[in-house]
């Protein structure tokens, strides 16, 4: 974990950030181990600290905080649906695959319960647990769900899982003034806010009563 914050770090002061973020983010949707997270997180503590809003220096060349935002909630959503329409065109190979697993297995029943009813809140919740925005995505395309009832929750998943990741970054960075005491107490709530999320996950029922 220290490895990757490092590495992070190292790049945070160049336009690439955008491209590396961008990258991680749509990847991990396929790949939960990628630290798409922790990277945004450090890139944004290098945008406050490099900005000076901690420190009261002069700004450097730091990651604009509304286009590392833009950038991982986009790409976000995008890794979403490339997940979401593999498993659409997954076929009976995949079928079998979510029936002999017992977790895809109710995280499609719950999925498809909470669409239908309009309510999509399993979707956001999800994008928080570890390698809870896979299930969801590939349940979804799996069970054929149409892209109306699943494209707005992930966009509003997203876009709250990155303003949340940024945020944590950028105001840790002001409030306790080390960067690295910063992201390594914004790596932490990260890390909460996904056992929380899977908490939650885990809570919902598996068969709603129909509204």
């Amino acid at each position: 974990m220290l490895e990757s914050v490092a590495r992070a770090g190292s790049f945070t002061g160049t336009p690439w950030v955008y491209g590396v973020v961008a990258l991680s983010v749509l990847l991990d949707v396929f790949l939960p181990v990628l630290p798409s997270g922790v990277l945004i997180v450090t890139a944004a503590t290098a945008a406050a600290a490099g900005s000076g809003a901690a420190t009261g220096q002069v700004p450097q060349n730091v990651p604009d905080i509304l286009a590392l935002t833009l950038c991982a909630a986009t790409a976000s959503v995008l890794g979403d649906l490339v997940a979401y329409r593999l498993a659409w065109r997954g076929g009976e190979r995949l079928d079998r695959a979510i029936a002999r697993s017992r977790r895809l297995s109710s995280a499609q029943e719950r999925l498809g319960a909470a669409l239908s009813r309009g309510g999509g809140a399993l979707v956001v919740i999800a994008r928080f647990a570890p390698a809870g925005r896979s299930v969801v995505s590939f349940s979804a395309g799996a069970a054929h769900r149409r892209v109306r009832e699943f494209l707005p929750w992930s966009a509003l998943a997203g876009l709250s899982w990155a303003t949340y990741s940024v945020a944590l970054g950028y105001l840790g960075t002001r409030w306790l003034g080390a960067a690295w005491l910063a992201t390594g107490v914004s790596v932490a709530a990260l890390f909460a806010a996904g056992a929380a999320a899977a908490y939650l996950m885990r809570r919902t029922p598996e068969h709603p009563e129909a509204s």
